[in-house]
């Protein structure tokens, strides 16, 4: 296994409270294509994928968008798989392109084409595509940290539904053994109490009604899973890659603000109960500073 003490050893210290970013996380790849083995490579552009997603769902929706440059599959690849799906012909080769994105374009094509809707709304579905695809990754770390992301959404998203009587299958996504038990368990803790460590932590950030102050709880814990799992790897790729992961929380919260977390709110709950701007009005009320 690679050990990267150099270039670990002269990264800036940062600190989730810093008000500025040492350099963005695009800026950071470019540092790491000439350290990382091409292994090692392959775990960072798993990251970068989640940028793809974001192109790929806008593309679909707006043609006419620019892409967000922090992907690396092109509207034109795009393109080509997804006019060769409509035409039922295999799509070019492209090893940019990860299985799950055909998964995905069949199942919306599909939907498309009997004027379908889902409850879920596409970005979920995709993300949680792209979760199952990187929890199937051999590096353990890796794999835990996008399933717990995969478990803090659905917690968050089942909590939500409970609150406001909604139906929890409708809204949970994946199919490991939480998000299994957030659908069928009608316990406190959706009878999860025993197997996953941070449930409490999630059930009290749910309940904090400060929107900015919501999301902060949330990436603390992810910021202190990431100190914790890698607390005996310091020079490890696991410490590269949660390096990288603590600066793209950076970035999101130097340009997040009140507005942003409204957003955050509307996704959880405006897009699994239509009509709900009166509970969105209610909670309005509740967070007026």
């Amino acid at each position: 296994m690679s050990k990267y003490y150099y270039l670990i050893a002269g990264l800036p210290n940062i600190s989730l409270d810093d008000s500025k970013i040492p350099f963005t996380v695009s800026e950071f790849r470019d540092e790491l294509n000439s350290v990382l083995t091409n292994e090692d490579k392959k775990l960072i552009d798993l990251f970068f994928l989640k940028f793809d997603n974001k192109n790929l769902i806008e593309q679909a929706k707006f043609p006419d968008a620019d892409p967000d440059p922090r992907g690396s599959i092109t509207y034109s690849e795009f393109n080509d798989m997804i006019n060769a799906l409509k035409e039922e012909e295999k799509p070019p080769k492209n090893d940019k392109i990860p299985g799950y994105y055909i998964e995905f374009f069949k199942m919306y094509l599909k939907a498309e084409a009997k004027g379908e809707t889902t409850e879920i709304p596409w970005e979920d579905r995709l993300a949680s595509l792209y979760y199952e695809y990187a929890m199937k990754n051999r590096n353990t770390f890796v794999s835990e940290w996008f399933e717990l992301n995969l478990n803090i959404n659905n917690m968050l998203t089942a909590l939500t539904a409970r609150k406001y009587n909604l139906n929890r299958e409708d809204y949970i996504v994946g199919e490991n053994e939480v998000a299994r038990s957030l659908r069928t368990s009608n316990a406190r803790d959706f009878g999860l109490g025993d197997s996953v460590s941070y449930l409490n932590d999630v059930q009290r950030i749910a309940e904090e009604q400060d929107l900015l102050l919501r999301e902060k709880k949330i990436d603390q814990l992810k910021w202190q899973w990431l100190e914790d799992q890698t607390f005996f790897k310091p020079f490890d790729i696991e410490s590269v890659f949660a390096y990288l992961l603590k600066l793209e929380i950076m970035e999101r919260w130097v340009s997040l603000d009140r507005v942003t977390g409204e957003k955050t709110f509307r996704t959880l709950v405006g897009t699994m109960k239509k009509g709900s701007d009166s509970t969105l009005e209610e909670f309005k009320r509740n967070n007026k500073k």
